[in-house]
């Protein structure tokens, strides 16, 4: 009777500490999460590690409690005791706040098993409508057609536009669901906040928060599987960079200057337009091969000596023409006389009127 009554008290004892333990590890995350600090610095890493030993012990209490059994109901768990079916869920969303690029591929794996327990969970009472995802999901779809046939040729994978849009419908019921419960929670927890609410209300409250995590493990599960392939791809990348033979070492190559001179030189010339092709020796020679210099043949006469021979020509003309006093000369020379006196100087101009 002794043994039983002590281990009845200690089985009331642990729930309360049990209870501490999830709010705390509770506020820890909701401080985490709406936090503008960076996750990366040492106060939110502190913390994130804080929470998670928080709610790991909790786990294990759970498990030790048998709380919860797959051979029950529903409406056979306690109402104070769903609570503590966030623990798996609480725990993957602190595992993927903690920070290290080295650690990270772990990190999403250990957060991904948390979320598939608690879906898992979930599952077995019937919480929600949800298609459990497959233990599995590291490897891309054109991975997986690979494992399952290895002999057959390799093929470029399409993309199943079938799944794509049931996926893509999926995540949009999904998202509707989770606004619909954010909001039915946000009435629903003044009730209980205010310490007004009853069992019923108190039990509507928990299903809320599970149903509600539930639509958020999913979409978690989902981005921490691409990000899975994508480590994974980039850890091959690296090791076959490792294998790879090293290079040789270049010879190290020879300095070099490039003056602001030797560049405006190229650039702008050297400050005069054209530098010379050939000397004057080589000039006379060319031309002297052409016959093209002064001294060979007959000077050509300038043109202002062939303009006055001209004029000296024509005035001649007019003196001989005076000498012989011809008629035709007389009277041309007198007309013009005549028209001379009778109109004045620029007369009929009509051009350069001024």
């Amino acid at each position: 009777m002794a043994d039983s009554e002590n281990n009845n008290d200690a089985s009331t004892a642990e729930p309360s500490k049990l209870c501490d333990l999830l709010e705390r590890g509770w506020k820890i995350f909701d401080e985490v999460d709406s936090t503008n600090e960076p996750l990366a610095s040492s106060s939110i890493q502190v913390r994130v590690k804080r929470g998670i030993g928080m709610l790991e012990e909790a786990s294990t209490m759970v498990a030790q409690l048998d709380l919860f059994s797959c051979n029950e109901e529903l409406e056979e768990v306690a109402t104070a005791d769903l609570r503590y079916l966030l623990l798996p869920a609480l725990c993957g969303a602190l595992s993927l706040k903690q920070s290290g690029r080295d650690r990270r591929l772990e990190i999403v794996q250990t957060a991904r098993n948390y979320f598939m327990d608690f879906l898992k969970r979930c599952h077995e009472y019937n919480l929600s409508r949800f298609e459990l995802p497959t233990a599995n999901e590291n490897s891309s779809p054109c991975e997986a057609s690979e494992n399952e046939s290895p002999a057959a040729p390799s093929v470029p994978c399409q993309p199943d536009l079938v799944s794509m849009a049931v996926r893509r419908q999926a995540k949009i019921e999904r998202y509707r669901q989770r606004k619909d419960l954010e909001a039915r929670l946000t009435d629903v927890r003044r009730a209980v906040d205010s310490g007004q609410a009853d069992d019923e209300v108190t039990r509507d409250f928990y299903l809320l928060n599970v149903q509600r995590w539930v639509t958020v493990c999913l979409e978690e599960m989902e981005s921490i599987d691409q990000e899975v392939e994508i480590l994974q791809k980039m850890d091959g990348l690296k090791q076959g960079a490792a294998k790879q033979p090293a290079q040789p070492a270049r010879p190290p190559m020879k300095p070099f200057i490039i003056t602001k001179d030797m560049v405006q030189a190229k650039v702008f010339g050297a400050g005069y337009p054209s530098l010379a092709t050939m000397s004057v020796d080589e000039w006379y020679d060319q031309h002297k091969k052409r016959g093209g210099l002064p001294d060979q043949g007959i000077p050509r006469r300038v043109d202002t000596e062939e303009d006055t021979d001209a004029k000296e020509r024509e005035e001649e003309d007019k003196e001989k023409k005076a000498e012989n006093d011809d008629e035709e000369s007389r009277l041309k020379t007198r007309n013009w006389d005549d028209y001379k006196e009778s109109h004045r100087r620029g007369y009929g101009n009509r051009h350069n009127m001024g």
